[in-house]
């Protein structure tokens, strides 16, 4: 995983150039946005049960199955593993978004997970809608207009959301 400010000059030394114009443009826009970022992290880290609640919930609203006897999440014990999944997940996406960088989702989160899912028999979409659901949960909460820095959030929330999509892909 790189910062922002590490990626465009690991890419700048690699091309053996300066750093461009529009580079420092995206980075300045990028330190100018930081409050907002703080203020997602913030909105999410303290959500963090309702947003695994809420998506829990919905998710086994939809499939029942999934807690009925012989299902997936049928006991506590895998319960309870079912939502630690979860909240490791959104831990993620808050990392992802605090350095504008999905690739620590990758290295920390995501690669081999869908091959951990299949070898104990977790169904993959199955976590990969709880994903969606969690990324619906997360998004309502920090678009939340209420107490946070103001300014335009749009490529924001479509950035944290694209995250959420990111660890769906990987576990589908």
């Amino acid at each position: 995983m790189l910062d922002a400010f590490t990626k465009v000059v690991s890419q700048a030394d690699a091309r053996g150039q300066y750093v461009s114009d529009d580079q420092l443009s995206a980075l300045t826009q990028f330190v100018a946005e930081g409050n907002k970022r703080v203020d997602v992290v913030n909105r999410l880290t303290g959500n963090t049960s309702a947003i695994v609640a809420d998506a829990a919930r919905a998710l086994f609203a939809e499939q029942p199955q999934l807690i009925a006897p012989g299902g997936n999440a049928y006991t506590s014990r895998r319960m309870a593993a079912c939502l630690r999944d979860m909240e490791i997940i959104l831990r993620y996406v808050t990392y992802a978004v605090f350095v504008g960088d999905g690739s620590v989702m990758d290295d920390r989160c995501l690669n081999g997970l869908r091959e951990t899912y299949v070898a104990l028999g977790v169904p993959g979409t199955s976590v990969a809608e709880g994903v969606s659901k969690m990324k619906d949960a997360a998004i309502a909460i920090a678009n939340n207009r209420e107490g946070i820095t103001q300014g335009d959030c749009s490529s924001l929330m479509a950035e944290l959301g694209s995250y959420f999509d990111r660890a769906a892909a990987a576990v589908s």
